[in-house]
C-alpha cells in the first residue's frame, strides 16, 4: 500500500524550493517518494490511499532533538511541599520526586501521551531522555512500544546517575546495555554534578563498546559548573572531553548555557551536537542560550515542556533577539538540524517518506522567498492536517490513526491521578 498526495505544493525542506506536484509515498524505513507532474501518470493500486492536497503544503515532517516523555503527566500536578528557591531545589522537590514515583503503567501512559502530542504537532521522530529510578529495568522497551503503537520513530536513552545510589546507577548501565543490543539508542547521563568518575567512565566505555553516543545535560545551571570545579578541578565540558564523551558524532549536549570560551571551542572542534531548549530555560530561570563560538551543530528540543517544535523554534528566535545571534535562517537551520544529526549517524526512522501536510490558511502569499518569515510569524501546530511516518498515515485530518486517542487519554488521566497521589 502507498499514499498518493494529489495536487500538492511540495516544499523541499533543504532548499525551500516550491513545486506543484503529485507525490507517491512508499512505505518502510527506506521508503521513497516519487513525483509526478500529472496525476494520471501515477501508477495507482486499489489499496493505495489518495489524499487531495489542493491548496495544501507538503514538506518533511519534524523531529524533536531533546524530550522528556516521563514529564507528560506533570501538567496540573499538585505543587511541591516546599517551594523551590533555585534550580537544584526544582530538581529535588519536583522532577526527582516525580521520576521516583513512576511505575510501568505511568511510564507507558507518559510515552503514549507524548507520542500522540508529537505526531499531532507534526513530529515523526523523538529523541528522548528518560528517568524512572523505581522502574529502571525494561523501562526503555515500554517507551519504545508506546511510540511504535502511535507510529513515531525514536532514539531513547536511560538517564544514568549516582544520585539514587550506586546500585541504581548500575541498573541504569545494565538497562542501557541490554536495550542497545536490540535497538538504536544512546547512553544517557543526567548531568556532571550527579555522575561520579566511575560511572562516567563506565558510561563512556559502554558508548564505545556499542558505537553509540552520550546524551547528557550540560551546564544547564551554574551549579553544574561550580560543583565540577570544586570536585574535579575543571569545568563540565572539559571533564566530559577528557573522558572521551565528545569523541562521538552521536553525542548530544543539552542546554550548554553556562560555558566559557574554552568549552565552546572544545564543542566546536568536536563532532557532538548541542540542543537548545529555550522555554525550559525560561521556566526554570537558569539563563539564556548563546550560540557564539559553538559552531553549526545546534538543534532544537523541548526538554519535556511540550511536543511542539514550531513553537520551540519561534520561542528561540524571539528570546534570541536580545540574548543570541539568531535570525530567520539560523532559526530554521536549528529546527532542521536534527535531520542532519540522524542521517549522518545512520539512525533509521527519519527517511524522506516522513511528511507533514500543512493546511496553512495565510492571508498573504507563501513562497520560497518568504517562507522563513511565515515559519517564524505564521505557522503553528494547528496547521498540521496530515502526518506520514515511514510512509504510513499516522494523523489524518488531525485525528490519530493507529490508536484510540480517547481511550488513551482516559488511561493517561487515570495514571496521572495515581502519580499525583504518590507525590
Amino acid at each position: 500500500m502507498a499514499i498518493v498526495l494529489k495536487n500538492a505544493i511540495f516544499i523541499d525542506w533543504e532548499t525551500l524550493s516550491f513545486s506543484k506536484t503529485n507525490i507517491k509515498v512508499k512505505e518502510g524505513l527506506k521508503g521513497s517518494l516519487s513525483f509526478f507532474k500529472e496525476f494520471d501518470d501515477i501508477p495507482v493500486n486499489t489499496t493505495d490511499e489518495i489524499i487531495d492536497c489542493k491548496g495544501k503544503f507538503v514538506t518533511k515532517s519534524f523531529a524533536i532533538g531533546h524530550h522528556h516523555a516521563y514529564s507528560a503527566l506533570a501538567r496540573g500536578m499538585p505543587a511541591p511541599k516546599k517551594t523551590p528557591t533555585d534550580f537544584l531545589e526544582i530538581l529535588k522537590y519536583i522532577w526527582w520526586n516525580l521520576d521516583k514515583a513512576l511505575d510501568k503503567d505511568m511510564i507507558e501512559a507518559s510515552a503514549l501521551a507524548t507520542a500522540i502530542a508529537s505526531a499531532k504537532a507534526g513530529a515523526t521522530f523523538v529523541i528522548d531522555h528518560h528517568a524512572s529510578p523505581s522502574y529502571i529495568t525494561g523501562s526503555l522497551d515500554v517507551i519504545t512500544n508506546a511510540f511504535e503503537k502511535v507510529g513515531v520513530s525514536n532514539l531513547l536513552c536511560y538517564e544514568i546517575t549516582d544520585r539514587d545510589g550506586m546500585g541504581k546507577a548500575q541498573k541504569g548501565l545494565d538497562e542501557t546495555e541490554e536495550y542497545l543490543k536490540y535497538h538504536q539508542g544512546l547512553v544517557g547521563l543526567h548531568a556532571s554534578f550527579t555522575v561520579g568518575d566511575d560511572t562516567l567512565k563506565q558510561s563512556i566505555d559502554l558508548m564505545e563498546k556499542t558505537n553509540s553516543g552520550i546524551h547528557i545535560h550540560v551546564a544547564e545551571d551554574k551549579y553544574d559548573q561550580t560543583q565540577c570545579i570544586q570536585h574535579h578541578g575543571k569545568r563540565v565540558v572539559e571533564r566530559l572531553d577528557d573522558f572521551g564523551a565528545l569523541n562521538s558524532s552521536k553525542t548530544i549536549l543539552a542546554h550548554c548555557l553556562h560555558i566559557d570560551e574554552n568549552e565552546r571551542n572544545i564543542i566546536k572542534n568536536s563532532p557532538a551536537f548541542v540542543v537548545q531548549n529555550t522555554e525550559s530555560n525560561l521556566n526554570n530561570n537558569v539563563g539564556y542560550f548563546n550560540s557564539t563560538g559553538l559552531g553549526n551543530n545546534i538543534m532544537f528540543g523541548t526538554d519535556g515542556m511540550h511536543s511542539n517544535m514550531i513553537r520551540s523554534s519561534q520561542a528561540a528566535f524571539f528570546v534570541g533577539q536580545d540574548k543570541d545571534n539568531i535570525d530567520f535562517v539560523s532559526a530554521y537551520e536549528r529546527f532542521r538540524n536534527v535531520h542532519n544529526y540522524l542521517f549522518n549517524n545512520n539512525f533509521s526512522g527519519d527517511g524522506e517518506n516522513n511528511l507533514v501536510v500543512l493546511d496553512y490558511d495565510s492571508p498573504t502569499e507563501l513562497n520560497s522567498d518568504n517562507f522563513l518569515g511565515h515559519f517564524i510569524f505564521g505557522l503553528a501546530s494547528n496547521h498540521v492536517q496530515h502526518v506520514i511516518s515511514d510512509g504510513k498515515l499516522i494523523v489524518k485530518n488531525r485525528i490519530i490513526q493507529n490508536v484510540d486517542e480517547e481511550e488513551i487519554l482516559n488511561f493517561t488521566k487515570e495514571q496521572s491521578l495515581r502519580l499525583w497521589k504518590k507525590l
